[in-house]
């Protein structure tokens, strides 16, 4: 392989959020396994032995151990918190010094938007990746210039639209979120789209699609046709269910039906004016 072919994979395999090499050999874990029980049961023995000789001490009271918040609490304390936000700044705020999601404690960043909030167009992604949780801004990767790209295409920019993600910090390896994360997440996000209200709503990609449309429908069969979010107060926002860049990049004979899908976007906008 050529340096530039390398460096095309290394690439790949960076935004792909692969940061360790793997081993020549495969590991054997069930040996690990043996072998870590054999050690445990040897340090046991000669601690059995002397137990037997000497007389039964009394055992000593455990350790008080800090108890653990269900994730369904976290997400009631979520909601909680989001509710009485009252400015996109005490929002961030507040996110930021929220401790109820594990995803903070390994992400560098949280994510919070970027753009104008003034703007009639709210774009939703799902979480950050590698590049965005380095910088703090969402869709600054390959995914973010293929939709500055888009954006483009139709007279827009990043002072002319508001950009976020439904999760603000990056999960480990890019893995997809899990139920409990985003369910602990959602609070701010829809309170950050009441905050902003803007004319237009567009979700980007199944996650954001599914959760602030409530449905489970597939992104295919959803986007391209205009759907309402409804905000926890009643606020009805016209939104675009449309397909995220990312899945462009992966599937780029796909980006004539998000064409078709910005087209709708800007005429929608136009009308709004």
């Amino acid at each position: 392989m050529d340096s530039a072919g390398l460096r095309e994979l290394l690439t790949f395999y960076a935004d792909a959020g692969v940061d360790e090499p793997l081993l020549e050999e495969a590991a054997d874990r069930f040996e690990e396994t043996r072998t870590e029980a054999e050690k445990r049961a040897a340090q046991r023995q000669p601690a059995q032995q002397k137990a037997v000789a000497a007389p039964q001490a009394r055992p000593a009271a455990p350790a008080a151990a800090r108890a653990a918040v269900p994730d369904d609490a976290q997400a009631a304390r979520a909601r909680e918190i989001a509710k009485s936000a009252e400015s996109l700044d005490a929002l961030r705020e507040q996110l930021s010094a929220f401790d109820g999601c594990n995803l903070k404690t390994t992400a560098k960043n949280t994510v919070f938007a970027d753009g104008n909030p003034q703007a009639g167009v709210m774009f939703v992604g799902e979480a950050p990746g590698r590049d965005e949780d380095i910088q703090g801004l969402p869709f600054v990767g390959r995914s973010g210039k293929l939709l500055d790209r888009m954006l483009a295409a139709i007279g827009l920019d990043r002072t002319s639209v508001y950009i976020s993600n439904v999760i603000p910090w990056r999960p480990p390896g890019n893995r997809d979120p899990s139920p409990l994360e985003t369910e602990i997440c959602r609070p701010f996000i829809e309170r950050h789209i009441e905050l902003v209200s803007p004319k237009i709503l567009v979700t980007l990609g199944n996650p954001s699609t599914k959760l602030l449309l409530n449905t489970q429908t597939g992104i295919m069969r959803m986007r391209g046709n205009w759907a309402v979010h409804r905000t926890p107060s009643g606020l009805e926002i016209p939104t675009m269910p449309t397909l995220h860049p990312a899945y462009l990049l992966r599937n780029p004979a796909h980006k004539k039906l998000a064409w078709h899908d910005f087209l709708a976007i800007k005429l929608k906008l136009e009308e709004a004016i």
